[in-house]
């Protein structure tokens, strides 16, 4: 167990709720960690996010939820759009770099741009390409609400990078996992 997890065993707060102790608390849902793209070549910027969701799958909607003061809201504002990348374990230093400001953009970061001229970052797990259809306010976060419009998934196998007690790392779940997917007459898998 962890040194936050065993700080807050006997913890039980009412209102007020500290935003520390919620921070704290929701970092214990363990989450897979994302960088949300969005702008025009020679402009893209992107965010490290580990809040997003898929909402439906028709209309096939997803979400992620972006700071009031982040970087990416006039960019995003702009291009009507954005693509969610799903970082691999190997892409710890990637994730921490767009985390912070990133005065650099894009330059040393293999990307390319979809078809409806969003970035996306070329060695990610997977990613998702969006139009932006909705955004709800959300304390200090609005909701982005996005349709997907394209996705990928360019390299398989790969374990993904995830976020857990405020600390990123790669998903250790076994050699060959996501490989033996297909495999038939594997329970609970399905068949080829």
């Amino acid at each position: 167990m962890s040194a936050a997890a065993r700080s807050l065993i006997h913890t039980h707060e009412q209102q007020p709720i500290e935003p520390l102790t919620l921070r704290r608390v929701c970092g214990l849902f363990t989450t897979g960690v994302t960088v949300i793209t969005t702008g025009p070549q020679g402009r893209a910027e992107g965010t490290t996010v580990n809040s997003f969701t898929s909402v439906s799958l028709e209309p096939p909607l997803v979400l992620f939820c972006l700071h009031k003061q982040s970087r990416l809201h006039a960019v995003l504002e702009e291009t009507g759009g954005f693509t969610v990348n799903f970082l691999s374990g190997r892409q710890e230093k990637l994730a921490r770099s767009f985390a912070g400001r990133r005065p650099e953009g894009f330059t040393g970061v293999p990307h390319h741009f979809s078809d409806g001229g969003l970035p996306v970052l070329t060695e990610a797990l997977a990613y998702l390409t969006c139009t932006t259809v909705d955004i709800h306010a959300g304390g200090d976060h609005e909701i982005v609400v996005g349709e997907v419009v394209e996705l990928g998934v360019p390299d398989h196998g790969q374990e993904p990078l995830i976020f857990f007690d405020g600390a990123l790392g790669a998903l250790e779940s076994g050699a060959g996992r996501f490989n033996q997917a297909d495999a038939p007459g594997t329970p609970g898998r399905r068949a080829s």
